[in-house]
């Protein structure tokens, strides 16, 4: 597969193509990697996309002859592992699988050599079952104890089929350890950080962008910063967007809800804000770095991707305890140590910190992983 001048075919596997984040930024930095591979997805909604992706080579399942108003990823989890094992994949020499859920559960032939780049084993099966069990009553609660015990048993199997693993951050290395019993390489998702612009002034407020849900935790940066007396900006919205907004400021500092905003004004916002606020444990967390290439200081739960993203003391601060009194003592030490003026957290020096995840050195570290691997020679893309 990797003899010199050998072009390996490759396919690119994708739990979903039906809207634009993270995962899917991730995928359409792939396919300038390896722009002649096909993308094998359980469903595909091409307007929801970016060019890249709504006019590349797209192959959905079975799943995709739905009605679309049935076309919900959210109700189908019981039929994605049927979907994605129909896929035939034998004439690959690489699969590489974007997955936190089921798209790891590809067949392939004993030829076929499979890298999973993984988010995260799936939450809600493992680390976070309980927490969502709390969510559901009565008989949707029971269906969903049925559901997950037998997702959980098709999701160990079918990580057994996965030659090599590729995780996005030493929290899910530590995941696909415990749950899965393999080691990984570690390559960061990349953020296009050209987007971001940073200057030295700084405002008074602090900001969080973020989808209005539980696990997020925005609850604790509002009650934090009502009882600090600090002007926060909330950017998004979502389920608790309702509840959130019941939560008001006091004595003439402002709390302002902003709802889902273009990439443009979050930007704006980054660049302006005294310091982003991340409540919340995420397998990476793509805003942290948003927020660091637009030279703003990062205040986040010291747990998951933070500890790969936030140097504390130097690129923002990292709170132990995820309560609204843990929350304030990472604002206090922040304008502790930030004192007049920017103090330790230099606008170009958060920058320079942004650019190890950039798109380029995303690509870098990703051939060189699978080079690492024995999947790809050296002159591949040559």
């Amino acid at each position: 597969m990797n003899s010199e001048g050998y072009q390996p075919k490759i396919a690119i596997i994708h739990e979903w193509l039906t809207n634009m984040g993270g995962s899917e930024q991730v995928v359409s930095v792939l396919l300038e990697l390896f722009p002649n591979a096909p993308v094998y997805t359980s469903l595909y909604e091409p307007t929801n996309l970016v060019p890249s992706l709504a006019e590349a080579d797209v192959r959905p399942s079975f799943l995709q002859r739905l009605p679309k108003f049935l076309r919900k990823h959210q109700n189908l989890l019981p039929l994605m592992p049927y979907a994605f094992e129909q896929f035939d994949l034998t004439d690959y020499d690489l699969v590489l699988s974007s997955s936190s859920s089921c798209a790891k559960g590809v067949i392939t032939g004993t030829k076929t050599i499979h890298v999973c780049y993984c988010y995260t084993p799936m939450r809600y099966a493992w680390d976070s079952y309980h927490l969502y069990m709390k969510t559901l009553m009565g008989l949707k609660r029971w269906l969903a104890v049925w559901l997950l015990h037998r997702i959980r048993l098709w999701d160990r199997l079918s990580a057994d089929r996965v030659d090599h693993f590729i995780a996005i951050s030493h929290a899910v290395q530590d995941r696909i350890r415990k749950h899965y019993k393999r080691e990984s390489l570690l390559v960061y998702p990349p953020v296009d950080i050209d987007r971001f612009t940073f200057t030295c002034e700084r405002e008074e407020f602090y900001m969080v962008a973020s989808r209005l849900v539980g696990y997020k935790r925005v609850n604790l940066a509002i009650e934090a910063c009502n009882r600090l007396e600090r002007n926060l900006v909330v950017i998004g919205d979502g389920e608790e967007q309702g509840r959130l907004k019941t939560m008001h400021g006091n004595k003439g500092k402002t709390l302002t809800f902003m709802g889902r905003q273009s990439d443009q004004v979050v930007a704006d916002y980054l660049a302006r804000a005294r310091a982003f606020l991340f409540p919340g444990e995420e397998d990476f967390g793509l805003t942290m770095v948003e927020a660091l290439a637009s030279g703003c200081p990062v205040i986040a739960y010291g747990q998951g991707g933070a500890l790969d993203i936030v140097e504390d003391g130097v690129t923002g601060v990292l709170f132990t305890e995820q309560t609204v009194k843990g929350m304030m003592a990472g604002i206090l030490r922040f304008e502790e140590l930030n004192g007049k003026g920017q103090g330790n957290f230099v606008p170009s020096l958060l920058r320079g910190k942004a650019e190890k995840f950039s798109k380029e050195n995303f690509k870098k570290s990703l051939i060189s992983a699978l080079v690492e691997l024995g999947v790809l020679s050296n002159s591949v893309l040559d």
